[in-house]
């Protein structure tokens, strides 16, 4: 990766937390989901990160609300990628894979590592919530092994330094093939702390070094996500915003809706002397192929084992 490739900005369109209470524009229904995904199709986004929810607003983890929430946006926008979560504490994981296998996204994310995760609030000398957050090995394998059956494209979500290390034993293993798609999760209590000396490490720590062949980016939790979306710039990093991960502009205004905070995010893109991928081109960047053209990671293995023993008869 470097400065000369266009940036892939993805939207994190609701998260799983928030409510209306805390921001008025977190959608709800399908139908504002799709609202939402086009205000920030408009202003950049080429990638939709989806936590599902009920038409009420409660987190959802169903099949059902997941397709709905992807055909609502797919009919508004067309083609734009669609990234799932797969992160959730006290949701069975073969819950989590029925969604994946059913309705097959272009990503999925999935977390590196367990870990602490927390909001603390220092006005009221106390945490906001806190949970154990598990990712076993075992857990991303099993997670990993169904995106390779399926041709999801995973992306790698790594909220500390080890969890780039986590990476190593799989592609060892040969469940992960490169490119791969890292995000560096950025301001969570549990996590690294938000800053761009850090961020900068984290990018040199990347599998094949920063400038190598697999594609990373910064996910910036609060009001540091603008610090950090111009560190990853200037460092030749995607980026995502969204009101998942912050609800603030930088002058400290409240976003009316996600294309608000993309706006910005290509504001800073431009700035910078960058340019905003398309979505075509942000799926030849991941390489990430429209459905019908996918083909599982087995299938390409076979293909690979039937060439070498072909050339080596």
């Amino acid at each position: 990766m470097s400065v000369e490739d266009p940036v892939v900005i993805t939207c994190s369109i609701s998260g799983a937390i928030a409510n209306r209470e805390q921001c008025p524009a977190i959608p709800y229904t399908p139908q504002e989901y799709a609202a939402e995904a086009r205000r920030a199709v408009d202003e950049g986004a080429s990638m939709i990160h989806i936590h599902a929810r009920t038409p009420a607003g409660v987190p959802s983890y169903e099949i059902e609300d997941f397709r709905a929430i992807t055909e609502a946006i797919r009919a508004d926008v067309g083609d734009v990628i669609v990234n799932y979560s797969t992160g959730a504490v006290g949701v069975p994981l073969e819950k989590r894979i029925a969604y994946l296998r059913a309705l097959k996204p272009d990503v999925a994310a999935l977390n590196m590592g367990s870990m602490n995760y927390a909001k603390y609030s220092t006005r009221r000398k106390d945490f906001v919530f806190g949970t154990v957050f598990e990712n076993s090995f075992e857990t991303i394998s099993t997670l990993l092994r169904v995106m390779n059956d399926e041709g999801i494209e995973p992306e790698h979500e790594c909220f500390d330094a080890g969890h780039l290390a986590n990476l190593d034993p799989l592609l060892d293993m040969g469940i992960l093939r490169e490119p791969l798609q890292i995000s560096c999760v950025m301001g969570v209590t549990g996590g690294i702390r938000p800053t761009p000396r850090n961020l900068a490490h984290m990018a040199e720590n990347v599998p094949g070094g920063p400038d190598g062949p697999n594609r990373w980016g910064v996910i910036g939790v609060s009001r540091r996500q603008w610090l950090l979306i111009a560190s990853a710039l200037t460092l030749g990093g995607n980026v995502r915003a969204g009101l998942e991960d912050n609800f603030y502009l930088p002058d400290g205004t409240m976003a009316r809706s996600n294309g608000d905070l993309i706006a910005k995010a290509r504001q800073l893109t431009e700035d910078v002397g960058r340019r905003v991928a398309t979505v075509a081109e942000a799926r030849a960047i991941l390489r990430i192929p429209r459905l019908a053209a996918r083909v599982p990671l087995e299938e390409l293995a076979r293909g690979a084992r039937s060439s070498g023993s072909e050339a080596s008869s």
